[in-house]
This record gives C-alpha cells, sequence and structure tokens, in this order.
C-alpha cells in the first residue's frame, strides 16, 4: 500500500502522538506498505508556523531530518498536481488539503487523514 500522509498525521507520527490511532499506526507499519509525505505538508508548517499557530510549534528545520529519520518518502509538488487541483470536485476549500487529494489521485496514492470533511473524495481518502 502507498500511503500520503496528511499534515497532522505527519507531525503526529514525528511527535508520536497518542492522538495516531492504533489504526494508522498498524497501516502504516503493515508489510509492502510506503510512506509518503508532501512538500505540501511543510509548507503548511512552515506558514501555521509562522503565524504561531498553536498546534504548528515545531521547530521547520528539524522537521526534514525528522521525516527522513523516520523512513517517510518526500513527495514533490508538481505542476500535473497543480492541475488535478483545478479538476477537484468542491468538497472541501482548505487548499492544502485539496493539494493533498490531487497529488493522492495523480500519484496514485491514499490519503491518510483525521479529516472528515475529506470523505466525499473518494476511496483514494481513508479517515482515521
Amino acid at each position: 500500500m502507498r500511503l500520503l500522509l496528511d499534515t497532522h498525521i505527519f507531525l503526529w507520527i514525528l511527535d508520536d502522538s497518542p492522538k495516531l490511532s492504533q489504526k494508522a499506526r498498524e497501516m502504516m507499519t503493515a508489510p509492502a506498505t510506503e510512506c509518503f509525505v508532501s512538500a505540501v505538508s511543510f509548507w503548511e508548517i512552515a506558514i501555521k508556523a509562522s503565524l504561531r499557530r498553536d498546534e504548528f510549534r515545531v521547530d521547520v528545520a528539524k522537521l526534514l531530518t525528522g521525516a527522513r529519520a523516520a523512513g517517510l518518502k518526500l513527495l514533490a509538488f508538481q505542476p500535473e498536481h497543480a492541475v488535478r487541483v483545478a479538476r477537484l470536485a468542491k468538497h472541501h476549500s482548505d487548499p492544502f488539503d485539496r493539494a493533498l487529494v490531487a497529488q493522492a489521485l495523480t500519484e496514485p496514492l491514499t490519503l491518510v487523514t483525521r479529516d472528515a470533511a475529506l470523505a466525499p473524495y473518494g476511496r483514494t481518502v481513508i479517515v482515521v
């Protein structure tokens, strides 16, 4: 299985947070599972950290090292992903989440998220 981790899931992995469900942990550690984190998540974290949002009080510079140490694969945001964003149904308005859905659809990957509002995008999204 090829999983794309949404921003909160990514942060929870690095933090070993109890907010990360057992279901998510089992999916991510299953044999032959590849876990990806998007450049979009790094961008979102950097923006929200600079705005001093409470849930994003992290050392952004350490995230890249942490992602690699956790064995996560990095996914760049490509022009094809941007084109796919333009064709997405308007189920969700957050631009970061829409970019992640577009990447999941394009690659293809399964987006793992805590955000139930993304469920209408179908089988490409798993809400944990």
